[in-house]
């Protein structure tokens, strides 16, 4: 799992699609679905309830890795800002 999957991965909860998160991003719809693909794969469960290429909603365990991932983003900030500041 790396952040950057997991910033995708919110992107596309918070927006509610991968197209807006994708643009949002600045990269790729492909690259939006094979971020949130490979989440599911390495969880070894859905993240997101898509019907039809729209997205329903997130899954529960997708609503778990939405506010953990939220903490572990934030986290990740917080050690980039100390180390900055440690120069």
């Amino acid at each position: 799992m790396e952040l950057e999957q997991i910033r995708v991965f919110l992107a596309v909860a918070d927006t509610g699609s991968y197209t807006k998160a994708a643009r949002e991003l600045f990269i790729s719809h492909s690259t939006t679905s094979r971020a949130v693909s490979a989440l599911e794969g390495e969880l070894g469960t859905k993240l997101v309830d898509r019907q039809g290429g729209r997205v329903l909603g997130l899954t529960p365990a997708g609503e778990i890795l939405r506010d953990r991932g939220r903490a572990l983003l934030k986290q990740s900030e917080d050690i980039r800002s100390a180390v900055s500041a440690a120069k």
